[in-house]
């Protein structure tokens, strides 16, 4: 089978993937499918495989990619035959066995990461567990099917689970243009909530209030929390959601009302950043860490997409042949939506 294949360690990332012509092809082993990939999109998590993970040892040569729609091709041991022929998208975050302590109820479980620390599905074929996949309505647009999941799901984990939005609340999305930024923004205006959008880039700015977005503040490496304030009457938002990290760590926490959360699934610019310990205390405010979701909330953000009231941005979309350039054009920063690679 035909796959991209990050072939070392390094940056820029594009330079070391290279489309194989004749991959193995995979094999379903017990509770497991093997899927004929439609479209596969690509997310920040591909461009940390291919520069190296901290704390985690990977092999090279290794397969990206976390977000994918596909047909199931085969089912193993103790899988429903059934899931054959079926179109289904994924959620790339496999439940890791929890220790049963008698005195101790778990509360966030470990997972592992198709795409990640097991080979993805930057592929025609790839192989997950059945109980990560979800059967999606027929005819629905593989493209957008690919470029909604991982996003979405991490997007939703973090405003309505961790940080418990709800309608009429005020949001601020940092670095609107990428996946899980759009994904917020997406779900804030499904939920009717205000919401103020930063960048770097005007253009980007002015897309996002095409989409809906209330305000915008132009990120020029100064302290922007003023202007939130402003938008909001001098109150504050009542969640922001960043993954960016350092560069805009202490705008963002001078932004936050009494009470407000930040919620955080990344730090792009870096993971060490300066808190006011004073003002989280004082104002009750509140800082979370949240990753991906379960496939309870996943079952609840698909089920949106299915009535087609939410559907994902699209950056851009490139053929197999071209996946390095795919890769590049995430590297780039330039994209505003999801990066799409077309399989089948």
């Amino acid at each position: 089978m035909r796959a991209a294949i990050i072939t070392q360690r390094g940056e820029p990332v594009a330079g070391n993937v290279r489309l194989a012509e004749d991959h193995p092809d995979p094999a379903a082993g017990p509770g497991q499918v093997v899927v004929r990939t439609l479209a596969a999109a690509l997310n920040h998590l591909d461009l940390w495989v291919g520069r190296g993970v901290p704390g985690l040892k990977l092999d090279y040569p290794r397969i990206s990619g976390a977000d994918a729609c596909g047909t199931v091709e085969s089912a193993g041991e103790g899988v429903d035959q059934d899931w054959v022929g079926k179109t289904v998208v994924i959620n790339a975050a496999v439940p890791l066995p929890q220790p049963n302590h008698p005195d101790v109820a778990p509360v966030a479980p470990d997972i592992r990461m198709i795409g990640e620390h097991d080979q993805g599905c930057m592929a025609e074929r790839f192989v997950i567990p059945a109980d990560n996949v979800l059967h999606i309505r027929n005819g629905a647009d593989a493209i957008e099917a690919a470029a909604f999941g991982l996003t979405h799901l991490t997007a939703w984990r973090m405003l309505v689970s961790q940080a418990g939005l709800v309608p009429g609340h005020s949001v601020l999305i940092t670095g609107i243009g990428g996946g899980v930024a759009l994904a917020a923004l997406n779900i804030c205006r499904h939920l009717g909530c205000h919401t103020i959008v930063t960048s770097r880039h005007r253009g980007k700015l002015d897309r996002a209030l095409e989409l809906g977005a209330d305000h915008a503040v132009l990120d020029e490496g100064g302290d922007w929390s003023p202007q939130v304030r402003g938008f909001t009457h001098k109150r504050g938002v009542d969640v922001c959601v960043d993954s960016i990290g350092r560069a805009v760590h202490g705008s963002c926490i001078k932004s936050l009302a009494h009470g407000g959360t930040f919620v955080t699934c990344g730090c792009t610019s870096g993971p060490i950043a300066e808190t006011n310990l004073a003002r989280m205390f004082w104002l009750q405010q509140r800082i979370v860490g949240s990753t991906m979701g379960d496939m309870h909330e996943f079952r609840k953000v698909v089920s949106i997409f299915q009535t087609g009231k939410m559907r994902p941005v699209i950056d851009s979309v490139w053929g197999a042949s071209d996946v390095a350039q795919a890769y590049a054009r995430l590297e780039s920063g330039e994209q505003f939506g999801k990066v799409v690679v077309r399989w089948g």
